[in-house]
């Protein structure tokens, strides 16, 4: 059903021509309301009270009494957030259960990464000794587990997890979230070589979601962009 007081073309139409009623008026706040409501707010937080026992309206409180409502106010606020940020700490030192690199076999897969519990990332790195770019990630593994210590990263020899694992394949990088994988890097293409940087696998790494990262832009296309930035401002000055 048509509503007669909305605001539409056709019913201003309707409105001139008489066929609607005039658009009821929404009822206004006076000023008294809004200091009535300020007084009852003051009211409530506050103690403070005149002889009779009521509360006092803040145009009749003195100096120094307006003075104790400013500090309480302030107490309330800062409590407030004082609670908050413990709320807040408990909760992230609840995560913060790792913070280093651990290595695991075969075995300890199931417990370590498919049953690794609710709410966890796990970042399971397959290496191979001997190989470059695996103890290059491995390098950037041990910094991204001390700033991210709420995910749980993992380190492996390959075959010791999945036997005759292609050593064309290494190294491989699995994240799993609570058990179920959401992502696979497999072999230097896809992990960018070995001028992989740690702020690039820690891009790489928030863009599935497994650290809480603040690099919202590819570091190595910004680095492209710059380089091509710089040849075309030398090609501009050759000309």
């Amino acid at each position: 059903m048509q509503d007669a007081n909305e605001d539409t073309e056709w019913n201003d139409v309707l409105r001139a021509k008489g066929i609607l009623p005039p658009k009821q008026k929404e009822a206004e706040i006076t000023e008294d309301q809004i200091q009535a409501m300020l007084d009852e707010t003051i009211a409530n937080r506050t103690n403070l009270q005149n002889e009779n026992g009521r509360s006092k309206k803040i145009d009749d409180m003195n100096l120094d009494e307006l003075d104790e409502l400013e500090d309480s106010e302030d107490e309330a606020v800062l409590e407030q957030y004082r609670q908050r940020r413990i709320a807040e700490m408990r909760a992230f030192a609840e995560k913060a259960k790792f913070g280093s690199v651990r290595e695991i076999s075969g075995q300890d897969y199931v417990s370590e990464v498919t049953k690794a519990g609710e709410g966890i990332w796990v970042v399971l790195h397959l290496y191979a000794n001997g190989v470059p770019l695996c103890a290059l990630i491995h390098h950037h593994m041990q910094q991204l587990a001390i700033r991210f210590p709420q995910t749980k990263f993992l380190r492996s020899i390959a075959t010791t997890c999945i036997p005759n694992f292609p050593e064309k394949n290494l190294p491989t990088i699995f994240v799993y979230f609570e058990g179920e994988m959401k992502k696979q890097f497999i072999g230097a293409f896809e992990l960018r070589g070995e001028k992989l940087t740690a702020e690039e696998l820690e891009y790489m790494l928030g863009q599935v979601g497994a650290v809480p990262t603040d690099i919202k832009e590819d570091p190595k296309q910004q680095i492209k962009d710059k380089l091509l930035a710089d040849l075309e401002s030398q090609s501009v000055d050759f000309y």
